[in-house]
C-alpha cells in the first residue's frame, strides 16, 4: 500500500493491488518527516479495465490514474485497489507522495480509541474498522461485547467502544437519532444497561411501555442481574403528584400543561384562587362552588334563600356560595371554567392520587426509575417531576457552595424517547422550559440529558445545539440529514452513507473524541416486552382458538346445520365468544375448507363432520 497523486495536509489517496480496502479502518503513513501519521479510511472502491473509464467525479480522477501508471500500475490490466485517507491531525504540510502505508497495532492508536477502562465506562460495541487489530488487543479489552450481525451472535473482533461518562462534566449532554428500525430504541437500551451497570441514578420516561429489563435475551453471556437495578412505576398507580406540596406557580405551570396555553385571565384565577397548602380537594371545590356562584349570580343565590323548603345546611351552603360571589365575583366564567377543566382532566389522569417518593428513593439507591404512562401525562408529569427533583440537586449544590450544610440528593440522568414530543421547535409544551435549562445549566449541578427522538429536525434548536455527543443511526429525510450536517462533524461521504445503514450501525459525533467514529451497538442483555412480531402473534392466536373451537366441535360432530342455533349458544358459553348463527356456519366453511373439518350435503341438512 502506497500514497499516490496530489497530497493535502488533510487527505491522501493511496492504492494496493493485493488489498481491498475496509471503510473506516485505520492506517499509518510512513513518513518520517510528518511522524508517521494516522488516517481513517472515508472513500474506497476497486478499479479495472472492465470499469469504463468516466469517473472523473469519484476518487479517481487524471493525477490519480498518471501516478498510477508512473509507478508501475497497468491500468488496462490490473485490478487496483484505491482509498481516500482522512487525518487525524492536519500536517503541517503535506504527505509526501510514495510513501509505504501500512497497518496499525493497537497500541499506535489506542490513545485514539479507547478513552477509559471497561470499568469506569459505557461498553457500547465495536469500532468498525478495526478488524485488523485483533492480534495485538490488550487482554482487558478483548472479548468484552457480543455482536449481533445478520441475525446470529458472534464475538467481538475489533477494539471495543467505552464511552466516558465521567468526561460530561465538560461535555454535558447526548442526543440518540436515527429513524424507525434503525436501532435507536435498541441502543437506547443498551445505554440504560450501562448506566445500570455504573450504578448511575436515571430517570427515564418510557411512553411506550417497553423498558423492561427483567427478560435475557438467549445466548447471550455476561452482563449484570438488572431486577434489582431498576424498577417501573405508572402515572396514578405508584406515583403522582401530592398537590399539597405545589406552589402557586406549580399549579399553574401543571394546568398549562394540561391543554392550550393558559390565558393572562385563568392565570389570574389560579393566583387568585388557589391558596398555600391546599389540597386537591379543597382547590377543587373552591372552584367548583365559584363557577356555581357566578352561573347563579347574586339573585339566583337570593331567590334560593326564599325556599322554605331548605335545610339548615343548604342555607350554609348558599351564604358560602354568596360569600365566594362577593370575594371572587369579579372572575370572568370562562375564565374560571377553563381552569376547572383541566383541574378535572388532571385529576381523572390519576395525577393527585400519589407522590414522587418512591422516584426520589429509587435515585438515591442508584438505580434506574422508568416512568411509564400516556404521551401526554408523561408530559405533564415531566414538568414537575425533573423539575422538582432538579431544584432538589441545585439547593443542596448551592448550600455546599455556600459552606452550608444540606441533604445529599444525588446526580442524575433524564432520558426520554421521542424527545421532539417533549421539547419541540417553535413549539411550546409542558416539559421544555426545564429541559431547556437543564440543557444549558446542568451540568454544574450535575444533571444530564440523554434524548432520542427519530426527527431532529422537530427537537428544539437550543436543546440540540447542547448535545455535546450525538449517535446517528439510520436516517433516511433530507431535512434530518441536512440538521444532523450541521450539528455534528459528519463528513459529506459519511451523510450520504446515513440512509444505507444497517440497523444497529451508527456514527458517533463526540467532543470527547473530536471526530466522528463509526461503531456496531454490542447485543443487548436483555429484550423488550414487545420483542415478538405482531404477525406471528396473530397466527398464534388464530391456532390458538380454532384449537379451542375444534375441541368444543369434537363433542358435537356431527352437526348438522339445522342444529346451529343450540351448537352456538354452547360455543359461546365454552369459548367467551358472541358469535351468532351466521358467524358460526362462516368458521364451519373456512375449517372445512382447511381441510380441519369434512362437509357432506344429504336431501335435508349440511352435515359438519371429522375429516
Amino acid at each position: 500500500m502506497q500514497v499516490v497523486g496530489v497530497t493535502t495536509q488533510q487527505e491522501v489517496y493511496i492504492v494496493s493491488r493485493e488489498r481491498k480496502f475496509r471503510i473506516n479502518e485505520i492506517l499509518v503513513i510512513e513518513d518520517n518527516a510528518l511522524n508517521n501519521p494516522r488516517g481513517e479510511v472515508v472513500e474506497t472502491l476497486s478499479y479495472n479495465r472492465l470499469i469504463p473509464m468516466g469517473l472523473d467525479k469519484s476518487l479517481v480522477d487524471a493525477q490519480v490514474i498518471r501516478s498510477l501508471e508512473q509507478i508501475g500500475y497497468d491500468i488496462e490490466s490490473d485490478e487496483i485497489n484505491l482509498a481516500k485517507l482522512r487525518l487525524y491531525e492536519e500536517a503541517p504540510h503535506p504527505v509526501r507522495t510514495g510513501c509505504s502505508v501500512r497497518l496499525p497495532e493497537f497500541a499506535e492508536v489506542r490513545d485514539l480509541l479507547v478513552k477509559t477502562t471497561p470499568s469506569e465506562g459505557m461498553l457500547l460495541g465495536e469500532i468498525r474498522g478495526t478488524e485488523s487489530m485483533s492480534e495485538t488487543i490488550t487482554p482487558d479489552l478483548r472479548n468484552r461485547v457480543m455482536i449481533m450481525e445478520q441475525g446470529a451472535l458472534r464475538e467481538q473482533r475489533g477494539v471495543p467502544f467505552i464511552f466516558d461518562i465521567k468526561t460530561m462534566q465538560q461535555y454535558p449532554h447526548v442526543g440518540i437519532f436515527g429513524g424507525s428500525g434503525s436501532g435507536k430504541s435498541f441502543g437506547l437500551r443498551v445505554m440504560l444497561e450501562e448506566l445500570m451497570k455504573l450504578r448511575i441514578p436515571t430517570l427515564v420516561f418510557d411512553p411506550h411501555f417497553e423498558m423492561d429489563f427483567r427478560d435475557r435475551v438467549p445466548g447471550v453471556e455476561g452482563g449484570d442481574d438488572f431486577t434489582d437495578r431498576f424498577i417501573a412505576v405508572q402515572i396514578g398507580q405508584e406515583v403522582g403528584i401530592s398537590f399539597s406540596d405545589l406552589s402557586t406557580r406549580d399549579v399553574t405551570e401543571l394546568l398549562g400543561a394540561a391543554g392550550s396555553q393558559l390565558s393572562d385571565a385563568m392565570v389570574n384565577v389560579i393566583q387568585m384562587l388557589h391558596r398555600k397548602r391546599d389540597s386537591f380537594a379543597s382547590f377543587s371545590d373552591r372552584i367548583n362552588n365559584l363557577v356555581q356562584a357566578l352561573e347563579e349570580g347574586k339573585q339566583g343565590l337570593e331567590r334560593q334563600l326564599n325556599n322554605a323548603d331548605l335545610t339548615p345546611t343548604d342555607v350554609q351552603r348558599i351564604h358560602d356560595l354568596k360569600q365566594l360571589l362577593a370575594q371572587y365575583g369579579t372572575l370572568p366564567l370562562s375564565s374560571v371554567k377553563g381552569v376547572h377543566w383541566r383541574l378535572q382532566r388532571l385529576d381523572r389522569a390519576g395525577l393527585f392520587q400519589q407522590d414522587i417518593r418512591a422516584i426520589e428513593r429509587g435515585l438515591e439507591q442508584g438505580k434506574l426509575v422508568v416512568i411509564q404512562g400516556s404521551t401526554w401525562v408523561l408530559q405533564v408529569f415531566a414538568t414537575y417531576v425533573i423539575g422538582s427533583l432538579y431544584r432538589k440537586r441545585r439547593e443542596y449544590k448551592d448550600a455546599r457552595m455556600n459552606g452550608e450544610e444540606a441533604k445529599f440528593f444525588p446526580p442524575f440522568i433524564v432520558v426520554t424517547d421521542e424527545a421532539h414530543n417533549f421539547a419541540p421547535k417553535a413549539l411550546e409544551s409542558p416539559a421544555k422550559a426545564i429541559l431547556k435549562e437543564i440543557a444549558q445549566e446542568g451540568r454544574k449541578y450535575g444533571v444530564f440529558l440523554f434524548l432520542a427522538t427519530q426527527r431532529p429536525t422537530l427537537l428544539d434548536e437550543t436543546i440540540t445545539a447542547q448535545l455535546n455527543t450525538k449517535f446517528v443511526f439510520r436516517t433516511v429525510r433530507g431535512t434530518d440529514i441536512a440538521t444532523l450536517r450541521e450539528e455534528t462533524d459528519l463528513t459529506p461521504e459519511e451523510g450520504k452513507r446515513l440512509p444505507y445503514l444497517r440497523s444497529g450501525d451508527t456514527f458517533v459525533s463526540s467532543a470527547v473524541f473530536g471526530r466522528t467514529i463509526f461503531i456496531r451497538i454490542r447485543c443487548a442483555y436483555t429484550q423488550s416486552p414487545h420483542l415478538s412480531n405482531p404477525f406471528d402473534e396473530l397466527k398464534q392466536f388464530a391456532e390458538k382458538q380454532d384449537d379451542q373451537l375444534l375441541g368444543v366441535l369434537a363433542g358435537l360432530l356431527p352437526l348438522f346445520d339445522t342444529d346451529l342455533v343450540g351448537a352456538v349458544a354452547q360455543i359461546n358459553r365454552a369459548c367467551g365468544l358472541s358469535w351468532d348463527v351466521h358467524r358460526l356456519k362462516q368458521e364451519l366453511e373456512r375449517l372445512t375448507l382447511e381441510g380441519k373439518l369434512s362437509k357432506h350435503a344429504t336431501p335435508f341438512a349440511v352435515r359438519y363432520d371429522k375429516r
